[in-house]
């Protein structure tokens, strides 16, 4: 393959992709695959994974100001689809939540069933479900909300790569959960430096530095998959580590503000704090350089542990000024002599994951093409990806190398009785990568 060419068709890729999800441009105003399929106004959806985001995916999806019905859900756990369901019911009533005992399912196969009745569907799984979800959605013709990451190794990518290009050949419509793309304060500034005004961008820092999340612990009688399910965040099948699961966000702005894709990964990792068996396999921490064709770096900071400062924003340098920007509605922009050109504090902005499902829903009710986020997520996806891999193994990770990778994290068999492909040792601790030892790819 030559590499040159390839990244030009990346970065000519990305153009085009960003441009839809900054400024949401009209791809086409031609009817859309499965929009309607009922004949009715009314928009019915179904919602793949009931855990807090789902539940409050579909809270978000229900409070747009179109006709929305919920009329499937699916999870793995009934006690988890029950206690969305009497959420979601207590807030909406039951004109909008009509979801009778047979179109509730569960275990690992009813998303297709959960599918069939709708003309949208929100999915919203741990991350490892996340392709075959995608690849049957489109295969259905509906339309998609999908939470980010959208896969948790390589072969997952590579399939949400090929579900992208026929979800555009079929016109159908893909947000996904990188919400800072619906966020006020990113779209406005992070205009203005793709017109020019900081110049060539020459490096960058990302950080999510933060606690860290819950912990569900091993109960009697659990299998061993129904665990790692329950526990989902701490193991990579599932979850892709939190580089991949939650810093992707800010990977994927680094991308967004560099107009491309980094070419390598370097760094380090490991697990200092969080080392007992109840945090699985991933690291605690992670250190990366991602290096972008034209010599610039981008370093990216993660870490799960209490004690820290934690930091969850992206500062850029230009040859011109430098630009910062948080989730929190904040942004400035400097020139060089550290006068303030942008001083972005929209407290008031709407929230982000409401606007994302806004605009779907505008678009759909308009019966208008507008959003293809599938390709640029699954691209900022694998950047975290490959940055995992250079943490885990201490080597320079290549995106061709780290892309064409055939390692799959996922089990041989979905069921409540089969086995993972990491199992614990016999004390109960879960092997972990040694950097300088593991191999990745």
């Amino acid at each position: 393959m030559n590499n040159k060419n390839n990244e030009l068709n990346e970065r000519r890729d990305f153009i085009k992709t960003s441009a839809i999800l900054t400024g949401g441009a009209l791809l086409s105003s031609i009817p859309l695959a499965g929009a309607y399929a009922s004949g009715s106004d009314t928009i019915k959806i179904a919602l793949i994974g009931c855990g807090s985001r789902g539940t409050g995916a579909a809270f978000q999806a229900l409070s747009t100001k179109f006709n929305l019905k919920l009329v499937a859900m699916v999870d793995a756990f009934p006690d988890k689809l029950e206690k969305s369901h009497k959420s979601l019911l207590a807030k909406f009533g039951a004109e909008k939540i009509s979801v009778p005992e047979d179109k509730k399912f569960t275990g690992f196969e009813g998303y297709k069933q959960a599918m069939e009745d709708a003309d949208v569907v929100l999915l919203c799984t741990p991350p490892g479900f996340r392709p075959a979800h995608f690849a049957e959605a489109v295969k259905q013709n509906k339309q998609i909300f999908m939470e980010k990451p959208v896969a948790t190794d390589s072969p997952g990518i590579r399939s949400v790569l090929a579900t992208a290009e026929e979800a555009k050949r079929k016109k159908l419509n893909v947000v996904v959960g990188l919400q800072r793309h619906y966020q006020k304060n990113y779209r406005e500034l992070i205009k203005r430096v793709h017109q020019g005004e900081l110049g060539d961008i020459v490096s960058g820092q990302v950080y999510w530095n933060s606690g860290g999340v819950w912990v569900n612990p091993r109960q009697p009688n659990q299998t061993e998959m129904e665990y790692q399910m329950r526990n989902w965040y701490y193991f990579n099948w599932l979850c892709g580590d939190h580089i991949v699961e939650q810093h992707v966000h800010n990977i994927d702005v680094a991308n967004w503000v560099k107009n491309k894709y980094p070419v390598s990964a370097y760094g380090a990792g490991g697990r200092f704090l969080r080392t007992g068996k109840d945090y699985g396999e991933i690291f605690d921490n992670h250190s990366i350089e991602f290096v972008y064709d034209d010599g610039s770096v981008i370093s990216s900071q993660c870490r799960h542990f209490t004690g820290g400062a934690n930091r969850v924003d992206e500062t850029f340098q230009g040859t011109k000024g430098k630009i910062f920007l948080d989730s929190n509605n904040r942004g400035k922009i400097w020139d060089h002599k550290g006068k303030v050109l942008v001083n972005y504090e929209g407290k008031t902005d709407a929230n982000p994951y409401q606007t994302e499902h806004d605009e779907l829903f505008a678009a759909i009710t308009a019966n208008q093409y507008k959003f293809a986020d599938a390709e640029n997520a699954a691209k900022s996806t694998m950047t975290a990806i490959m940055g995992r891999y250079a943490s885990y193994s201490g080597d320079v990770i290549k995106w061709d190398d780290a892309l064409n990778s055939n390692i799959n994290l996922m089990p041989d068999k979905l069921a409540w009785d089969a086995l993972p492909k990491i199992l614990p040792n016999f004390d109960g601790t879960y092997p972990y990568a040694i950097p300088g030892v593991t191999k990745v790819i």
